[in-house]
């Protein structure tokens, strides 16, 4: 089956290069239809209703279908998004009333009667797209009786204003469902209806109805409120910190100016001032951490500044993939620039090394996980497999696109003469950094710093996992908009109270533990996914377990690398700035 010409796919991702809202101005067309015109109905998908990953082609159930099946044309975003839209022997015309039309009839053979008992089983529901207005409906039902029982007649409420199709919702009658218990050859009538009404609501506000059932007026407030409460608790304890450690640094500063008048042995996080700016081992992951992660950083922002000017409409089918899959290619120069200038600094010489791993940090092991969910997904013969011309259009993005800026922001960043500033002289030889305790090390830091970040979005997160694993829409990107600055700054916050704790102890080993500190927030984010998916969700199967904890255990894995580098950089502002209020000689 031809799902995505490799042409038009070609042609679709420049325009996406050209301008994220291409499909946007497309899609958002004036629709105008006389009466008694034709109205284009497309079914997309059907799948179970807990599973949102696990869709099939619609036709892959034994419906009524054309003789000739056309399918239509998607961008690349549809069709990351699992969308195959076709055609349907729905005849709905605009403004006209149909009470029972029959659209099809023919004889249920076992095979096909085994088909409808498992997706009725499994809460099978099916998509279609009317004037590009999603509806969904199920496909039957099982009463207390313990019956199986096929809906065969669907009804079409559908609203308009003057000449354009507004609004529609599909229903399904229980009374004309048949019953599909015992499997023998059944002779089945599919039929449909439709009713039209006029509404006051124009073209222009048709998706807000979208929006207004995302979260019901009550959910609204208790959201607004849990995450103000949220807010407050932590920028609380944010607070609380910051004056106990400014009181503490205000004492520090007197105490070493003391000293230098005395001249006694130098004590604390002073004593390893020779040592505090030496760089750490493995400088080339290190530097391509930072790379990464930073681009990844300037990523989410981008993101969040088209949601905000209402790119990302409910519905607006596949624009966030494609503004993510646009967004990552054109910023890659920004991970090659902040890795090989950072790695020059640090007078590492390998700068192959270096790029190719700055590109494939994070796409590396996306790529993977993808190769497993897609053969997965291939193997159930499911619509989230991509097509092969799908992916050799990533990989030309990739290859064209994401690398080769990649290597000019790295060759830009290498010819970057701007030194590494230290306000201290690194000694020749390390000190030896003295015996912690256990609750001083990595993996107890670790811990300590992610909480508090956790702390700031956890309630969010069910709000998140909804939308994107479940089928409630996201529409308040203001609301996550400032979630998120409140996590940047409790993340680097806290990282920059515990490298104070780790330098007053005389431990220098600073630039690691700030990433891994900084990052941490991603681990709990991914405990978090094992409760969503045991405790919050009823998803199953093993398609949908990896789609879920394959692509969660990437995006945590991006959370580490971009809070990483948001420790690292605040951590270093904090140690240059301590170092510089003090004569270290």
């Amino acid at each position: 089956m031809k799902r995505c010409d490799f042409d038009v796919c070609f042609l679709m991702f420049f325009c996406n290069i050209t301008s994220v809202a291409c499909a946007v101005g497309q899609r958002a067309r004036d629709h105008r239809y006389k009466d008694g015109d034709h109205v284009p109905l497309f079914a997309n998908k059907v799948g179970p209703f807990h599973n949102p990953s696990e869709t099939y082609q619609y036709y892959d159930m034994p419906f009524c279908s054309p003789t000739d099946v056309k399918h239509k044309s998607e961008d690349l975003g549809e069709v990351l998004e699992g969308d195959r839209m076709v055609t349907t022997l729905y005849n709905v015309t605009f403004k006209t009333n149909k009470t029972s039309e029959k659209l099809c009839s023919f004889k249920l053979h076992p095979k096909d009667i085994s088909k409808f008992k498992t997706a009725v089983e499994q809460d099978y529901y099916f998509q279609m797209f009317f004037d590009d207005l999603p509806l969904w409906g199920f496909i039957g039902k099982i009463p207390e009786e313990k019956r199986y029982l096929l809906f065969t007649h669907v009804h079409f409420d559908v609203k308009y204003n003057e000449d354009r199709v507004i609004e529609i919702s599909v229903s399904t009658d229980p009374n004309q469902a048949v019953d599909i218990t015992t499997e023998k050859d059944l002779d089945v009538d599919f039929t449909y209806s439709t009713k039209w009404e006029s509404t006051e609501t124009t073209f222009e506000h048709r998706m807000e109805k979208y929006q207004k059932y995302s979260f019901l007026p009550q959910h609204l407030e208790i959201h607004w409120f849990s995450i103000i409460n949220s807010c407050v608790t932590v920028l609380l304890l944010t607070g609380f910190l910051a004056t106990i450690l400014m009181r503490v640094l205000k004492n520090d500063f007197i105490k070493y100016t003391n000293e230098d008048e005395e001249d006694p042995e130098e004590t604390g996080w002073k004593y390893i001032h020779g040592d505090v700016f030496r760089f750490p081992p493995y400088p080339n992951i290190f530097s391509a951490v930072i790379g990464s992660g930073t681009q990844l950083l300037v990523l989410v922002f981008f993101i969040f500044g088209l949601s905000l000017v209402g790119v990302f409409y409910p519905y607006n089918r596949g624009a966030l993939n494609t503004a993510c899959l646009v967004i990552y290619a054109l910023t890659a120069g920004i991970s090659g620039y902040v890795s090989a200038h950072l790695y020059r600094q640090m007078g590492g010489e390998s700068w192959v090394r270096n790029l190719l791993l700055t590109g494939s940090l994070f796409s590396g092991p996306l790529f993977l996980v993808f190769c497993f969910n897609n053969t997965v997904a291939i193997a159930y013969r499911s619509t989230a497999a991509l097509p092969f011309g799908t992916i050799v259009i990533i990989a030309i993005i990739w290859a064209l696109v994401t690398f080769p800026l990649t290597v000019l922001g790295g060759i830009a960043g290498k010819n970057n003469k701007s030194e590494f500033y230290a306000p201290c002289r690194t000694n020749k030889y390390p000190r030896e950094i003295p015996a912690l305790p256990w609750y001083r090390n990595t993996i107890p830091q670790m811990c300590m710093a992610g909480f508090l970040p956790f702390s700031a979005i956890y309630i969010e997160l069910y709000y998140i996992f909804a939308s994107v694993w479940g089928h409630k829409i996201y529409t308040i990107y203001s609301i996550l908009f400032i979630v998120f600055i409140i996590l940047i700054i409790v993340t680097a916050f806290i990282t920059v109270a515990l490298t104070y704790f780790q330098l007053a102890i005389e431990d220098h080993d600073w630039w690691w533990r700030s990433v891994f500190c900084g990052g941490s927030t991603g681990f709990f984010i991914y405990g978090y996914c094992y409760y969503y998916y045991f405790v919050r969700s009823d998803m199953t199967g093993l398609m949908q377990t990896s789609f879920f904890f394959g692509y969660m255990g990437c995006v945590c894995y991006g959370f580490f690398l971009m809070l990483g580098s948001v420790g690292y950089r605040a951590s270093l502002v904090f140690v240059r700035h301590i170092y510089r209020a003090i004569k270290c000689e």
